[in-house]
């Protein structure tokens, strides 16, 4: 009954973007509070609007689940028909990014990142949308997540994200792990702070050693990924979560979580069409 509770509180949320509010000058430094921007605002309004850090630390992390099999000319429309290309205005549904690049080599494909954290209630409220929505993608466009590092916890969880990718655990765990934060509430997230060995005991659950997770998340194969998450983050002038970037140029804005993922499907076809 308290987890039906829990689950009905957790969907009645309004649409919010988890925002950083002040630069963070190492891995770390503590986060300044994620901040709830008003209902009638962007979900992700403040990461396409408020400057990104100048230093390397901001950021998030990547994880690309498989692109779906697909037909490359298969529909994609999940949310709602994407919007007419015409019809977008820069600076108001998208932000182009300036010297922006994408996260990984594109290979032929159109890259789309989400920066999320696991903290972050807005991110919770749209991974089941963003989860069915990436789905039906078609095989050309690739998707991947990148964690957050806004300081404290979240680095942690974002450390947490890649020694789960370096261990093939992420399908398993990705949408487990906001459960366990935001609904089941036996992790603790920005309530409190939860220990690397709370988090490594989560995916204890797993079938791995929690003190060899707890080992992997400050590997050197970790850290290279981190920094690398960071970089990406300073040029996409990343500053909340939930954010869509695509191809490294275009950081979605929009009116609703729905509203972003038909701009991005819209600029999706926009890479398509233009082959790059």
């Amino acid at each position: 009954m308290n987890k039906r509770i829990a689950l009905l509180s957790l969907l009645l949320l309004p649409l919010l973007a988890c925002t950083r509010q002040d630069p963070v000058a190492s891995d770390t430094s503590t986060p300044a509070p994620a901040t709830e921007a008003p209902a009638a605002e962007a979900p992700a309004d403040a990461s396409a609007n408020a400057p990104a850090a100048t230093d390397a630390a901001t950021a998030d992390a990547t994880a690309a689940q498989p692109p779906a099999s697909t037909p490359a000319d298969a529909p994609m429309a999940p949310a709602a028909d994407a919007l007419a290309d015409s019809s977008l205005v820069a600076g108001k549904d998208y932000i182009e990014i300036q010297n922006g690049q994408p996260f990984a080599p594109r290979n032929g494909q159109v890259e789309v990142v989400e920066v999320f954290g696991y903290v972050c209630p807005s991110c919770a409220n749209f991974q089941p949308l963003v989860s069915a929505w990436k789905a039906k993608l078609p095989a050309d466009v690739r998707f991947t997540y990148v964690p957050a590092l806004f300081g404290g916890t979240w680095d942690d969880y974002a450390r947490a994200f890649y020694a789960a990718e370096s261990m093939g655990l992420v399908d398993k765990t990705h949408d487990a792990l906001f459960k366990a934060i935001h609904i089941d509430q036996t992790l603790k997230g920005e309530r409190g702070h939860d220990s690397v060995e709370d988090i490594a005991a989560f995916y204890g659950k797993y079938g791995v050693d929690p003190k060899q997770f707890a080992s992997t998340m400050t590997s050197f194969a970790v850290n290279a990924k981190i920094s690398k998450a960071k970089q990406f983050a300073v040029r996409s002038q990343i500053s909340g979560t939930p954010s869509l970037i695509v191809d490294g140029k275009y950081l979605v804005k929009g009116t609703s979580y729905e509203n972003m993922l038909q701009i991005a499907e819209t600029l999706i076809a926009r890479e398509r069409a233009s082959g790059q």
